[in-house]
């Protein structure tokens, strides 16, 4: 399926077609295809071990499929490093929480800041700042006050960033804060705070409601559907039934490596392939918001076996990707 043709559109953000990975004799994904377009919420459902994190290493650079392509708008990413994607506008949250625990808030979201922007667009950037002037060679505040050192002002450029980014996602005040004493919750918040920090077009987010009180899953759901509003094309690996009925777009349900389902959250929640790959059984009201694959809203972040192949919201270790060379994951059956 070529890129934009699933709804007869505009060039789709993320078009998946017809991809399959097999780990030895076990299939983790059999011709899957899907699509996200920009400015939407797109949900992907399922049971633990449907495929849901193969199909996100897949998307994101860590996996190459045996079989099957991967555009990200319209150029063809299938074999492109996960770096090279980061750069197209690829950004992505792990399933199992990936901070570095020694580094502040705001040290974590400056990692994924300063790797994303190449030196010579720091001038372009600093009109973030409030604005400066030049006075012959020396730079100068709007006050007059002589400007500070480059580095200095590349320091700040940084940190106020940092601290916008910190507050967008509900953490203001809170970037001087070690990222190991934090709550599950606000440690989310500081890995997706990181994931944006690179400007991303498409945003994978694999389980961002793991651990999230009702409080700041609507806050998580709220902030992802103003994403969506300003243009960003969101993918969500969820098992928080409430949320992704709440925010999503369109719905895609994945089920031992299939796609069974697809549709509006309306009629995913009647579907009976739906409810019986939940559930066991097609129930009527078997897809209300309050259930999931346990049957109680939420589920164990066990689907997939990797979930650690990187150590930031992009995919690698350095905020951009780069550096995600990771070992192949174990099936997710």
């Amino acid at each position: 399926m070529p890129p934009g043709d699933a709804d007869g559109g505009g060039t789709a953000a993320l078009t998946v077609s017809e991809v399959a990975v097999r780990f030895g004799g076990v299939s983790a994904l059999n011709a899957v295809t899907l699509t996200v377009e920009p400015g939407t919420v797109t949900g992907l459902i399922g049971p633990n071990g449907a495929g849901k994190t193969t199909l996100f290493n897949v998307i994101s650079g860590l996996q190459v499929p045996d079989r099957g392509s991967v555009h990200l708008f319209d150029t063809d990413v299938t074999t492109m490093k996960p770096h090279r994607r980061a750069r197209l506008g690829l950004a992505r949250t792990f399933q199992r929480l990936e901070i570095f625990g020694t580094l502040s808030a705001s040290e974590n979201v400056q990692v994924g800041l300063e790797s994303s922007v190449r030196w010579w667009e720091w001038q372009r950037l600093r009109r973030v700042l409030p604005g400066t002037r030049r006075r012959g060679n020396q730079q100068v505040g709007a006050d007059g006050s002589p400007g500070s050192p480059p580095a200095q002002r590349t320091g700040a450029l940084t940190m106020a960033s940092c601290e916008r980014l910190l507050e967008g996602v509900g953490l203001a005040g809170l970037g001087n804060e070690q990222s190991a004493t934090m709550s599950t919750g606000l440690a989310r918040m500081v890995e997706l705070a990181r994931a944006l920090a690179i400007g991303p077009k498409l945003l994978l987010l694999d389980e961002p409601g793991s651990g999230l009180d009702e409080s700041e899953s609507k806050a998580l759901g709220d902030l992802l559907s103003k994403l969506a509003a300003d243009g960003m094309a969101v993918l969500l690996v969820e098992h928080d039934m409430e949320l992704v009925m709440r925010i999503c777009d369109h719905i895609y349900v994945l089920d031992f490596g299939d796609i069974i389902a697809a549709g509006s959250p309306d009629a995913i929640r009647g579907d009976p392939m739906v409810q019986a790959a939940y559930l066991g059984e097609a129930s009527p009201d078997a897809m209300t918001p309050a259930h999931a694959t346990d049957g109680t809203g939420k589920a164990d972040a066990t689907d997939g076996t990797d979930g650690t192949d990187g150590t930031d919201g992009t995919g690698g270790t350095d905020g951009t990707g780069a550096g995600a060379e990771a070992a192949e994951p174990g099936p997710e059956r």
